[in-house]
């Protein structure tokens, strides 16, 4: 049986809270966990690439050789061990011999997505979020009425019991800094989006903002194009090549490049190594604006570390430098009007065709 089957009912005749992290709304989307799929994904605004969300139990999640051979490697015996480990960590209480005689099961939420983190370093595009609430007794209460939240940055669970014990407990009475402080601003998006996802409804305070992606059409792929060619491209042409676009869906992201190359050459795109030079920069970004380009920069200073230069001098014509992303060790350039480059990015996405802010 599960320890949290029968607690939830009772919750949301207390009056809504506006913080989206209230045990009331946590607990709502355990309900589609629990009731009706283990976990799910989804794409939003505001947050790049998929979000996960997938429940885990103890110990069932973990009774199976591979979760087994993790347990004893990190000096456990079985996952309520590992279970306690954590509730200590969280400052929940252990659970008893006599309990775990009882063979009940613990559940938690793992939440993972990935946030933009240019803010923290120019070098640093986005950075991996995982957040985990486990349920609890606040004050005293005989039945679940709270969650505890552990977080890491960064980390992709190749060994999920190892990084699992290597989490930090989350609170949310703290001031965060740094990264922790994006992923404290995106996790309440997340959790607004995935209860948009769900039908699960908000306060009216948290309703404000739609972040689910719109339905696609061929007028986003049209806009996407025009947008990176920054109307320099026939509006025949453009509707013509989102057309073939639109019905010759990719299987992989990695397709667009190749299937449209023709398309590409016409942007002028610059398709580069890894490894260049400013005087590359300086040609090719020239060729791209069909005007003289050149920017100051730090002696040996080559390649990536070209970028933050780069954008400094594209800036005062309020234009970004973007890449294609290429799934590879090389780069597919191409200059973005700078007041577009969020509505590129979010149509990149929706249509999946993978661009990247550098």
């Amino acid at each position: 049986m599960n320890y949290y089957e029968n607690f939830f009912s009772n919750f949301f005749k207390k009056k809504e809270e506006v913080n989206p992290l209230s045990f009331q709304i946590i607990d709502a989307i355990y309900d589609y966990l629990y009731y009706q799929n283990s976990s799910f994904q989804f794409k939003m605004k505001e947050i790049d690439d998929v979000v996960y969300i997938n429940r885990y139990t103890f110990p069932s999640s973990f009774n199976h050789p591979e979760g087994l051979k993790e347990i004893n490697g990190c000096g456990f015996n079985n996952p309520y061990e590992v279970l306690n480990a954590l509730y200590k960590k969280m400052d929940i209480g252990e659970l008893s011999e006599e309990t775990l005689t009882e063979d009940l099961e613990f559940d938690c939420i793992h939440v993972q997505f990935y946030s933009e983190a240019t803010s923290i370093s120019p070098f640093l595009k986005r950075i991996l979020q995982n957040f985990f609430f486990f349920f609890c007794c606040e004050n005293g209460s005989a039945t679940i009425n709270g969650f505890r939240i552990l977080y890491s940055s960064n980390r992709y669970f190749s060994n999920f019991t190892k990084d699992l014990l290597e989490t930090k407990y989350f609170t949310l009475e703290s001031d965060k800094e740094g990264i922790e402080a994006i992923a404290w601003q995106d996790v309440q998006k997340v959790v607004i989006a995935a209860c948009q996802q769900l039908n699960i409804t908000l306060p009216e305070a948290l309703s404000t903002k739609d972040f689910s992606l719109e339905e696609v059409t061929v007028a986003h792929v049209e806009e996407f194009l025009q947008l990176i060619t920054r109307n320099t491209i026939s509006e025949l042409e453009v509707k013509l090549q989102a057309e073939n676009i639109f019905s010759n869906p990719q299987d992989d992201e990695s397709d667009f490049i190749e299937d449209n190359y023709e398309f590409l050459e016409n942007v002028k795109c610059w398709n580069s190594d890894w490894k260049f030079d400013p005087e590359d920069a300086e040609y090719f970004i020239s060729e791209i604006l069909n005007q003289e380009f050149t920017f100051e920069y730090p002696e040996d200073t080559y390649s990536h570390d070209l970028f933050p230069y780069l954008q400094a001098e594209l800036a005062k014509q309020e234009l970004e430098l973007m890449t294609f992303d290429t799934h590879g060790d090389s780069y597919l350039f191409f200059v973005a009007n700078k007041n577009e480059v969020s509505r590129l990015v979010e149509l990149g996405k929706m249509i999946a065709i993978p661009i990247e802010k550098l």
